[in-house]
């Protein structure tokens, strides 16, 4: 019997009389079927897309030449929600129960907000000042139904926070992390190829402690990215290519944000874990996080608006130190694996939370500086 609870002071959960064998169908279940779903959507939206003429135009900032169909992250949304509950009807039982509480419906009403502000984006365009206004309501949902970072770990020596320092915390997380996955998104499966990852990453966790419904929904995202992945990066222009859009990307950010904030709550952290957890979050959100703020500080110190596009993301530095967009998404994976490693090496040898991630920021700012100066010397050659 599978029963699903979902209270507003407790996580939601799915207990299963079942073993880990069972755990692992069900998981495997929901990639399968959110993937086919994913597939059918997205070729679905590309000929919506060529029938209506919505195409991301090429432009200066933009690395293709080649008008491409957009919207495909409408269907992440949907397919992810059709392939959980197709998953829970396929491997459950006529006595099985859902119960949505207010905590759940307020994080889907954040979600909505995202996803619909998305669309609009994509469709008519929205100055980037209010769709920020609009992303910081939709991040006010989270803490408002007691999802908040509380306890910082051991970071910089600090623990427990107060309440009124929590909540804009939580919410200034929300927003960085959901304009980092929006901004990464510059090339041909770098955000989709890195929300594989760390939803795949916060799979494995929650189904670790237990709360196998969360995993599950992490799963569903999976298969519905790698399904848009191969449209995306293997799809060729004018047939199945495909850009998932501002829909896709602040989505994604959005379910990335709330699995790192939900993935720090008790009873998912326990006390004697909860450094180990902060070390995940930070490990798998590090990239996308540190170059978002490494380029609002370059702009900001070079006297450019904060909101104003340009070319200085990390993907534009390896792309213009010679490596094609390919390489530059190789590249990047790369580097993400090798803070993985890096961090799981010095966690092992007891290293302190607060050295690892300035350990971490050396690392990245050092990448920086190689590529800058690769740059330097091709312009100059």
């Amino acid at each position: 019997m599978i029963e699903i609870n979902s209270i507003l002071s407790q996580p939601a959960y799915i207990s299963f009389s079942s073993n880990s064998g069972g755990d692992a169908m069900i998981l495997v279940t929901a990639f399968v079927v959110t993937a086919l779903f994913s597939v059918i959507g997205l070729l679905g939206v590309v000929w919506m897309c060529r029938y209506f003429n919505i195409y991301d135009q090429p432009n200066a900032r933009k690395v293709h030449h080649c008008p491409v169909p957009r919207l495909g992250g409408v269907v992440f949304m949907p397919a992810a929600i059709l392939g959980v509950y197709t998953t829970l009807y396929l491997l459950g039982d006529t006595e099985r129960r859902l119960e949505v509480g207010l905590s759940t419906l307020a994080m889907a009403a954040g979600a909505l907000i995202v996803y619909i502000i998305g669309i609009f984006d994509d469709l008519y365009g929205i100055k980037a000042v209010h769709k920020f206004i609009i992303q910081g309501i939709s991040a006010l949902f989270l803490p408002l139904c007691g999802l908040l970072v509380t306890d910082l770990n051991g970071i910089m020596g600090l623990h427990e926070i107060p309440l009124w320092f929590s909540y804009p915390l939580t919410v200034l997380l929300i927003m960085t992390i959901v304009n980092a996955i929006n901004l990464i998104d510059g090339i041909d499966g770098l955000a989709s190829g890195l929300s594989i990852l760390i939803l795949s990453a916060y799979a494995y966790v929650f189904a670790h402690h237990g709360h196998m419904l969360i995993a599950i929904l992490n799963i569903a995202f999976v298969g519905a990215l790698v399904a848009f992945f191969f449209f995306n990066v293997f799809g060729r222009t004018g047939k199945l290519k495909i850009f998932m859009g501002d829909v896709g990307s602040l989505f994604l950010g959005y379910v990335c944000a709330y699995m790192s904030i939900k993935s720090l709550m008790r009873p998912i952290a326990p006390v004697d874990c909860g450094e180990e957890q902060m070390l995940i979050s930070v490990t798998l959100l590090l990239i996308p996080v540190v170059d978002i703020m490494r380029v609002a500080l370059q702009r900001l110190a070079t006297g450019h608006h904060i909101f104003e596009p340009d070319k200085t993301h990390i993907h534009h530095l390896f792309m213009s130190a010679g490596l094609s967009m390919h390489g530059a998404l190789a590249a990047i994976i790369l580097f993400f694996f090798v803070i993985c490693g890096m961090n799981y090496t010095l966690w092992s040898a007891h290293v302190n939370l607060t050295f690892i991630l300035i350990v971490d920021v050396i690392v990245y700012a050092l990448v920086v500086a190689i590529l800058l100066n690769r740059i330097k010397h091709t312009t100059q050659g």
